[in-house]
């Protein structure tokens, strides 16, 4: 299979990271969750004594989104390392700024990066859609595992994850005040990202994040041209 880059887009709670995580599994791609890569570094006990940490954890933890500059240049470095290890890449809901994307007269942003390492044609973005009320209802009852980060259908009221027995835990970004927060920083400084895509010669494809997440990895493989 020839390399790719997958951007996947979405609200909170529209499925970004179930899908990439989907993609990982089955076809061997390197997910970069920029989430929960930052949320590993401030979780740290290290990162108190780094005032960096601490500026952008405290942005973090309230919904708002960390420093741009900060993130881009954590997001390329390790993109250039897993596209010269031959991997392909995923990642869910970043670039998150129009800076991050693009970047400005000093600082190239991902996506020429992706173009210098993957090639234009091999970069695939998407948007999963949802409405407001679902991402609230989604995020407000979801549960991680806090050892392996999978989520956890709060339904099911377990206190252990079934993969690797980790406790259970519910993250700061799913309060339900929080997510408000979150939505309209999407709605504000994401969103826009996709209309600059679109006017950049990049195709968008929407595909309806409200079914099961096999169904929705459905669509998305058809979007990436891949066979079951």
């Amino acid at each position: 299979m020839k390399q790719r880059a997958v951007i996947i887009y979405g609200p909170p709670g529209a499925g970004k990271g179930t899908q990439a995580e989907l993609l990982v599994r089955r076809f061997q791609f390197i997910h970069f969750d920029t989430g929960r890569y930052l949320e590993q570094l401030f979780r740290d006990p290290s990162a108190e004594a780094d005032p960096v940490l601490r500026k952008e954890k405290k942005l973090f933890d309230t919904g708002i989104l960390c420093t741009p500059s900060w993130v881009l240049k954590i997001v390329s470095d390790a993109t250039r390392r897993i596209a010269e290890a031959g991997f392909s890449v995923t990642y869910s809901g970043s670039p998150r700024t129009d800076f991050e994307a693009f970047g400005d007269d000093t600082n190239r942003g991902l996506l020429p990066l992706l173009e210098e390492m993957y090639g234009r044609d091999h970069i695939f973005i998407i948007m999963l859609e949802i409405t407001p009320e679902t991402s609230i209802e989604r995020n407000s009852h979801r549960v991680v595992c806090s050892v392996c980060g999978l989520p956890i259908l709060a339904e099911a009221k377990l206190q252990r994850c079934a993969f690797c027995s980790g406790p259970t835990r519910k993250r700061t970004l799913d309060d339900p005040e929080i997510i408000k927060v979150r939505l309209k920083e999407f709605a504000d400084r994401t969103y826009p990202i996709i209309e600059g895509m679109e006017s950049r010669g990049y195709t968008v494809k929407r595909i309806d994040g409200l079914p099961a997440p096999y169904k929705v990895h459905e669509s998305v493989m058809k979007v990436l041209g891949i066979s079951q």
